[in-house]
Order: C-alpha cells, then sequence, then structure tokens
C-alpha cells in the first residue's frame, strides 16, 4: 500500500499525520531543469503540439472542473452566504467560471471582497462551513470520465489528483463520489509546500505513484494547471469542457492537446 493510497482511506475531517509529506521545494534551477526535459521532437494532434510519448503509464487530473463538475455545490454554498446577506442568488451560469478559484474567486464574484477587508474571513467560514457540510450534493463526474477511469484501469494505466483544493474537502469528496480507494495518489492544495503552478505537487504524485513524469498526463482546465505540467516536464492536456473563461488564451497555455470530453484522452495514450 503506497502512501498515497494511505490518504485516499482517510476519514474526514483528514488529521495532519494522514497528509503526505511535503517534499522541499524546489529552486528555479530546478524547475528550468524539469521543464528543459521536454521532448523536442513535436508533431502536431488536432491544432495542438503534441510530444510524442513511447509509453503513458499514468494520468493525473485536476479535480474541481476536470474530474468533477463541483459548480453546483460550490454555487449553492456561495448563495446560502449571499443570502445571510440579504442579498438575491447568483445564477450557475455566472458561478461556474469562477468555480475553480476557491473561496477566494468565489467570494470575490458573490461580494466584491478582497481577503484583507474587514469581515472578509466571516463570509469565508460561512461559506467554507456550507459547503464542507454540503459537500456533494450535486457534483458528479464530467461526462464519460467514468468510462475514462474504468478504461485506465483496464489498461493497468495508475490514476490520481492534483488539486488545489484543501485536503480537508478533497478526501470527502473523493469519497462520497466512490473513487477516493481507487486513484493512485490524492494530492491537495496543502499536501506540498507549493500548490500549482509551482511543480512540486505534480512532481510528487509522480514520487508516490512510481513513473516519471514525462510518462504521466495532466487533464487539467486552468492556465495553473499546464504551467504546473509544463514545469514538471509533463505533458498537459487542456479539459476544454471545464471552467474555462470565454475571454482564455488557450492557445498561450502551452498544451499538448486538448479534449471536449473526457474519453477523447485516449487518443493521447496510444501515440
Amino acid at each position: 500500500m503506497t502512501e498515497g493510497r494511505m490518504l485516499s482511506g482517510c476519514a474526514t475531517p483528514l488529521s495532519n499525520n494522514c497528509r503526505v509529506a511535503a517534499t522541499k521545494p524546489l529552486s528555479s534551477d530546478e524547475t528550468t531543469s524539469h521543464s528543459t526535459r521536454l521532448s523536442k521532437d513535436n508533431s502536431q494532434v488536432a491544432g495542438y503540439v503534441l510530444c510524442p510519448l513511447s509509453s503513458v503509464n499514468a494520468v493525473l487530473f485536476d479535480l474541481d472542473g476536470t474530474f468533477a463538475d463541483t459548480a453546483p455545490d460550490l454555487a449553492a454554498a456561495l448563495n446560502h452566504t449571499r443570502a445571510a446577506r440579504n442579498l438575491p442568488p447568483l445564477p450557475l451560469e455566472v458561478i461556474r467560471p469562477q468555480a475553480s478559484h476557491g473561496s477566494r474567486g468565489l467570494l470575490k464574484l458573490g461580494f466584491d471582497i478582497e481577503p484583507d477587508a474587514p469581515g472578509y474571513d466571516t463570509l469565508r467560514d460561512l461559506f467554507l462551513d456550507y459547503y464542507e457540510r454540503n459537500i456533494c450534493v450535486h457534483t458528479q463526474l464530467f461526462g464519460d470520465m467514468g468510462e475514462l477511469v474504468a478504461e485506465l484501469e483496464r489498461r493497468n494505466i495508475k490514476w490520481g489528483i492534483v488539486t488545489n483544493k484543501p485536503h480537508r474537502y478533497t478526501v470527502p469528496l473523493m469519497q462520497a463520489l466512490g473513487y477516493a480507494e481507487r486513484a493512485a495518489c490524492l494530492i491537495s492544495g496543502d499536501t506540498c509546500a507549493h500548490a500549482k503552478p509551482h511543480p512540486e505537487p505534480m512532481l510528487k504524485a509522480c514520487e508516490l505513484i512510481g513513473v516519471s513524469p514525462e510518462q504521466c498526463l495532466y487533464l487539467g482546465d486552468d492556465l495553473r494547471d499546464m504551467q504546473a505540467a509544463n514545469a514538471a516536464a509533463m505533458p498537459g492536456i487542456i479539459a476544454r469542457y471545464g471552467y474555462i473563461n470565454d475571454d482564455a488564451s488557450e492557445a498561450n497555455w502551452n498544451a499538448q492537446g486538448g479534449v471536449d470530453k473526457p474519453m477523447e484522452l485516449i487518443r493521447f495514450l496510444t501515440l
């Protein structure tokens, strides 16, 4: 049983001794070294520059906006917080693009408030308390993500989660979805000394599941996901079905590919 497997089985809230030990933060020279290991021999696939891979031994997923559609429950928490301040609810379609940006981004949307403003901590605690108690009411996997996971397992390809969501929410959510015990690792925003876009969480995941970054794909829906993947010398694939703003410049994300639904990732496993 790997440390990552032990992590996925922790009860909630996660105790400190269940956390994966933080690794030493990478220096700028080490980060650059990881980034430059990507192959220069690229080919074009579906309009993207793709690094040919001899084999893919693992797939890592972002959580919010990639593995699971968590926006409805995050929206409910935000609107609950707004109701406590006698404000009307915001439509889900307004909240959805911000769902990957955590409590800070959602409270900015809902109250136009910054973390250093008076009353911010009270609003954050109200929001997070409601979300923790209602973490998987409407949340579900995106599209055919369940089929993709089943196919990865059929091929004996390890898979895991690398998210900026804190452990206290990552683990119970994955347990509620029924996938915590199936994941080879669960890396959260507070697992390591740094969160994405730093490469440390990506490299920690590879260490836990025993693969090199070059033989691992990372699927995510945010610029920081691709930045973290690139810094770790890991091919990054954009989940175009996720929480991407209409004005996002995906062409500048330096991704190795993109998919419109989860099962399309299969074509990147057979290059």
